[in-house]
C-alpha cells in the first residue's frame, strides 16, 4: 500500500496553529466509477482562518485533483454522500432531513444542476442508496482466457431496484434515518414535479439507529444492515423492495434473520460501541462486516449468510421432504485493533464470479494508521500504511506527524486498485493498491490486460489500473490489448473501436518515448471522429437505384490507388455529395484540421527518413488504412469546394496556381502504394515546393 499523492488544503501557520478546531470536522468522500471524487470540508478550502464554518461539497478528478470544484454550501452537516452507477448523479443527506439530488450540467465536472430536493423533518440521515439499473457485467473465470469478449464476460442475471413501464429500470434513491424511517426518492422526469417520494417504518415500530448499510440483493431488493451502537443489542437486517404504482412509489419492509457479535456483552467492564456496519462487497447481500470500538482498542468481525438445516420434530417431518432449511448469520472471522476503529472500506464491483468474491477490508485507525485485510484469508493483514510515514527513508517521521489528524472516511475505486482517504481536516490521500486476487507485489501482465478489456466492454474509467502499473510493463501490455482486440469479430470491433484508441491513448501518454505515438493515436481518433461526421452529411440520391451509399462508392474507388485527385472525381456522383452551403460554412474549422494534418504528415516523412527506425507501437504514417480515410476526406473537400469556396482550407502557397490539394492527395497516394518501399517512392522534390505552415497545435 504505496501512497501516491496528498492534497493539502491552503492554511495559514499563525491561525492553523492557534484555531486548529475550527477546521476540524467529519469529512466524507465517494469515488465514482468514473474515478471523479466528491468530498466534503468543515470550511472552504481557500479559508485559512475558519470564517466559512459549515460544510461544503467539492468534486475533482483524481487525474487533477488540485483543481477542486464547489458544488454547494450546507449550513447542516453532509451525513450521506453517494455516486449513482454510471457516475453522474450525485446524492447529498444532512443532519437536519434533506436530501438533494444533483448531476453534471452538458457533462462538465464544473456545473452542476439539482435535479430535485426533499425533506424529511426531523430526520437524520444516515445513509443513500441509488437504485441499481440492473446492468452487471462478471469476467467468467472458467473462460478467463479465451479470445473473445462476448465469451469472457458475461452479462449477469441481476434485476433492477425499480421497474417502470417495460421493465426499464427507474433512477431514484433509498434513505435511511437515525429514527428508523426508510425513504424513496425517486426521478420522475416531469418538469413540474421533478421526483416523487414515499416514506416506510423499517420495523414494527420505530428504534434508535446509530449506524447503517444498504447493498444490493439480485432479485431488486435492498439489504438493509442496521445497529443502535450497543453491543448487547443484536445486528438487524432487513429486506427492502420499492415499487413505483403510477405515478407513486410504494416501500416494503420485511425483517430478516438478526445476531449477536461473537464477544457478546464485555467482560471487562469496558464500554464497547458499535460504531461501523459495511457489507463486504456491495452486490453480494452474503457477508457482512462490523466494527466496534472500546476505550482500549477496537474489533472488527466479518458475518456470513448461510442456508442451514434445521430439525424438526418427526412427526411434522413427512419422510419424503427434505429438511427443513432456513438462512442464518453465522461467524467467519476477526481482527482486534490497538487503537478505535475510524473508518472501513470494502469492495465495490466483484470483477470475477467466483463465489465468494475476492475482496478487501480496509480499515482505518485512530493512531493514523491504514491496514488492508484479506477477507478470504481470514482477515490476514495484507498492506500496511500510515500518515505519518514519511516519503523518503532518511526523512525524519516527526516532520510528518499529525496528532490531532485522522482519518475520518474512505472509498475504493471500482475497480480497487487505488484508496482514497480524507482526515478531518478535509485532506485527500490516494493509496495504490493491487487489486482483488492478485498475487505478488505488482499487478501481471494478463491481468492488466484482462482489466482494460473489463473497462473496455464495461465503459468504466481505466485511471486507478494506470496509477497501478509499472512503465517498463506499457509497451508489451498494449502489444497484447491491440493482438487481443484485432482477435474480434468486425461488428465487435467496430463498436469498441473508439474507447479502444482512448485506452491506447492514455497508456502511450505514460511513457516519455510514447508521446509521439500518443500523438499519433489523438490524430486517428480525430480522424476517424471527423470522417463519420462527414460521411453522414451524404444522402444517395436514389436509394432504388443504389447498392451503397456515397460513403461506400467512395471507399471503393480510393482502393485503387490514384493519384489524380480529379479522375476520382470521374468515378462519383457529384449530386451524392451535395450538401447545403450553409452546413459546409460551418464545418470549415474541421476541413482545415483535415489538411493541416496532411500537411503535417508530409512534412515528417522526411524526418523520419534520417532517424534510426524506432521500435514497436502506432505510426499513423504506417497505417494505410488511415491514409485512405484522409484521401477520402480530401476527395470529399474537392467537391464540396466546387459547390462553396470559402470552405476550402487556407493555405500559404509559393506560387497562386499551385494546386494544394490535388498535391497533398498525390503525395498520400504514392504513401499507400502497395508495392516496393513507400517512403523512397515519395518524390522530396514535391514536398520541397510546398511551404508547410500547419498549425501549431499540429507542430511535433
Amino acid at each position: 500500500m504505496d501512497l501516491l499523492y496528498t492534497v493539502n488544503r491552503r492554511s495559514s501557520s499563525k491561525f492553523f496553529s492557534n484555531q486548529e478546531c475550527l477546521f476540524n470536522g467529519q469529512s466524507l468522500c465517494s469515488l465514482s466509477s468514473r474515478n471523479i471524487v466528491a468530498f466534503t470540508t468543515m470550511t472552504e478550502l481557500n479559508d485559512s482562518s475558519g470564517k466559512t464554518r459549515g460544510c461544503h461539497i467539492y468534486v475533482a478528478d483524481l487525474n487533477m485533483p488540485w483543481h477542486a470544484h464547489k458544488v454547494l454550501s450546507n449550513k447542516h452537516n453532509i451525513t450521506a454522500l453517494e455516486w449513482d452507477l454510471p457516475g453522474d448523479k450525485l446524492v447529498m443527506a444532512d443532519t437536519a432531513g434533506n436530501v438533494q439530488l444533483w448531476m453534471f450540467k452538458d457533462h462538465i465536472l464544473n456545473d452542476w444542476v439539482l435535479i430535485g430536493s426533499t425533506y424529511f423533518p426531523g430526520e437524520h440521515i444516515l445513509g443513500a442508496a441509488w437504485f441499481h439499473n440492473g446492468k452487471k457485467t462478471g469476467l467468467v473465470t472458467e473462460k478467463k482466457d479465451s479470445i473473445h469478449y462476448s465469451e469472457k464476460f458475461n452479462h449477469l442475471l441481476f434485476a433492477p431496484s425499480v421497474r417502470q413501464f417495460g421493465g426499464r429500470a427507474a433512477e431514484g434513491v433509498l434513505v435511511v434515518s437515525t429514527t428508523g424511517m426508510v425513504g424513496a426518492i425517486m426521478i420522475t422526469k416531469d418538469l413540474q414535479n421533478p421526483i416523487c417520494y414515499s416514506t416506510e417504518s423499517l420495523g414494527n415500530t420505530r428504534h434508535r439507529i446509530t449506524a447503517v448499510d444498504l447493498c444490493y440483493g439480485k432479485n431488486g431488493h435492498f439489504l438493509v444492515a442496521v445497529t443502535s451502537g450497543s453491543i448487547s443489542l443484536p445486528i438487524r437486517c432487513f429486506r427492502v423492495l420499492v415499487r413505483k404504482n403510477d405515478d407513486k412509489c410504494t416501500i416494503t419492509s420485511q425483517a430478516l434473520p438478526s445476531f449477536f457479535l461473537q464477544d457478546g456483552a464485555p467482560k471487562d467492564n469496558s464500554c464497547t460501541i458499535v460504531t461501523h456496519l459495511k457489507f463486504v462487497v456491495r452486490e453480494d447481500a452474503d457477508s457482512l462486516v462490523i466494527a466496534a470500538n472500546s476505550e482500549n482498542g477496537g474489533f472488527v468481525e466479518v458475518w456470513e449468510l448461510r442456508e442451514k438445516s434445521q430439525p424438526v420434530h418427526k412427526l411434522f417431518q413427512p419422510k419424503t421432504l427434505e429438511p427443513f432449511k432456513t438462512v442464518v448469520w453465522q461467524y467467519q472471522s476477526q481482527y482486534r485493533c490497538q487503537s478505535p476503529v475510524t473508518a472501513i472500506a470494502t469492495t465495490k464491483l466483484s470483477i470475477v464470479t467466483t463465489l465468494p468474491p475476492p475482496s478487501y477490508v480496509i480499515i482505518a485507525l485512530a493512531d493514523s494508521s491504514v491496514h488492508c485485510l484479506n477477507r478470504l484469508d481470514c482477515l490476514k493483514e495484507v498492506a500496511y500504511s500510515s500518515l505519518n510515514t514519511s516519503w523518503r527513508p532518511d526523512e525524519p517521521s516527526n516532520k510528518y506527524f499529525k496528532s490531532s489528524v485522522s482519518i475520518a472516511h474512505m472509498d475504493l475505486s471500482w475497480l480497487g486498485c487505488v484508496l482514497l482517504a480524507c482526515d478531518t481536516h478535509g485532506n485527500l490521500y490516494l493509496y495504490k493498491l493491487l487489486p482483488d486476487g492478485t498475487t505478488g507485489t505488482s499487478m501481471s501482465l494478463s491481468y492488466a490486460c484482462t482489466l482494460l478489456e473489463y473497462c473496455l466492454v464495461t465503459g468504466l474509467d481505466w485511471l486507478d489500473i494506470l496509477l497501478c502499473l509499472r512503465s517498463s510493463v506499457i509497451e508489451a501490455l498494449c502489444e497484447r490489448l491491440d493482438v487481443s482486440f484485432n482477435r474480434q469479430l468486425q461488428s465487435t470491433q467496430q463498436y469498441h473501436y473508439i474507447q479502444f484508441l482512448t485506452i491506447k491513448t492514455s497508456l502511450y501518454r505514460m511513457l516519455v518515448t510514447g508521446q509521439n505515438k500518443a500523438a499519433d493515436l489523438s490524430s486517428l481518433l480525430m480522424i476517424h471522429s471527423v470522417a463519420t461526421a462527414f460521411k453522414s452529411l451524404l444522402r444517395p440520391s436514389d436509394l432504388i437505384s443504389h447498392d451503397k451509399g456515397p460513403a461506400e462508392t467512395l471507399a471503393a474507388v480510393i482502393t485503387d490507388v490514384i493519384t489524380d485527385v480529379d479522375k476520382v472525381l470521374l468515378h462519383l456522383d457529384p449530386k451524392e455529395f451535395t450538401v447545403e452551403p450553409s452546413t459546409l460554412q460551418s464545418l470549415q474549422q474541421l476541413i482545415q484540421w483535415v489538411a493541416d494534418l496532411a500537411l503535417n504528415l508530409l512534412a515528417r516523412l522526411p524526418e523520419q527518413r534520417m532517424q534510426v527506425r524506432s521500435g514497436g507501437g502506432y505510426e499513423l504514417l504506417k497505417d494505410h488504412k488511415a491514409l485512405n480515410t484522409v484521401r477520402e476526406l480530401l476527395v470529399i473537400i474537392r467537391i464540396w469546394g466546387l459547390l462553396r469556396p470559402s470552405c476550402l482550407p487556407v493555405f500559404l502557397r509559393s506560387a497562386d496556381s499551385l494546386d494544394v490539394l490535388a498535391l497533398l492527395f498525390g503525395l498520400l497516394s504514392k504513401l499507400v502504394q502497395p508495392n516496393g518501399d513507400a517512403q523512397q517512392q515519395v518524390d522530396d522534390g514535391l514536398i520541397g515546393n510546398l511551404i508547410k505552415v500547419p498549425h501549431p497545435e499540429l507542430t511535433q
